[in-house]
C-alpha cells in the first residue's frame, strides 16, 4: 500500500489540505498535488496484488479529479456550491439579465464576422474583453462566496462564467479556423 491513503469522503480541499475558498493558494494546490501524486502514482503499487494497485489507481485518479476541479476556477466555483447544497442549474435555469444575453450575443457574432473576414487582431481584442469580464465575475464569485456566503447568488454568476467559457471555446476555435 502506499505511503498516503486517501480517505474518498474528504473533500478536495481537505485531501489537499486547504480551506474551502473560491480565492485559493494556487502555488500551495500545485505543491500539494505534486506531493499526493508522488505517494499515490499506481507505478509505486505495481508490484502489490491486484487489489492494492485497484486502490492505488482510484486514489490518484481521485486526486486528479480534486486538482483539476480546484485548478478552474469554473469548476472549483461549482464545487464549492455543491459543497453548500446548491445546484447552479446550469442545464435547467438559463434565465439571464436581458443586457448580459444581448452583449453574449453580439459577442458571438463578432466572432463570426472575424472569421468571415480573417482577422485574428479582432479576435485577440474580442479574447481581451472576454478575459477582463471573465476575470471580474471571478472576483465576484470570490466576494458572493468567500466574503458573503451568498452561494444563492453566486450560482447565478457561474451560470454567466459558463456562458464566458462557451466565448472562450468560440474564440479558441475561431482562432484555429482563421490559421487554416
Amino acid at each position: 500500500m502506499s505511503a498516503t491513503s486517501i480517505n474518498f469522503q474528504q473533500s478536495f480541499f481537505e485531501i489537499f489540505g486547504l480551506a474551502q475558498s473560491f480565492k485559493l493558494d494556487t502555488p500551495a494546490l500545485e505543491q500539494a498535488y505534486w506531493s499526493l501524486q508522488l505517494d499515490v502514482h499506481p507505478d509505486k503499487s505495481a508490484h502489490l496484488p491486484d487489489a492494492e494497485q485497484r486502490l492505488a489507481m482510484q486514489q490518484a485518479t481521485f486526486v486528479n479529479e480534486a486538482y483539476q476541479t480546484l485548478r478552474s476556477p469554473l469548476r472549483r466555483a461549482r464545487y464549492i456550491l455543491k459543497l453548500n447544497g446548491v445546484d447552479t442549474q446550469e442545464e435547467a435555469n438559463t434565465a439571464m439579465p436581458m443586457d448580459f444575453l444581448i452583449a453574449q450575443m453580439e459577442l458571438r457574432e463578432a466572432v463570426v464576422e472575424a472569421v468571415q473576414v480573417r482577422d485574428v487582431d479582432v479576435l485577440t481584442e474580442l479574447e481581451s474583453g472576454m478575459q477582463a469580464e471573465t476575470n471580474e465575475l471571478e472576483r465576484q464569485l470570490a466576494a458572493k462566496i468567500d466574503g458573503d456566503r451568498n452561494f444563492a447568488g453566486a450560482a447565478e454568476l457561474v451560470r454567466k462564467l459558463r456562458f464566458m467559457e462557451k466565448l472562450a471555446e468560440e474564440i479558441a476555435d475561431a482562432y484555429d479556423e482563421i490559421d487554416n
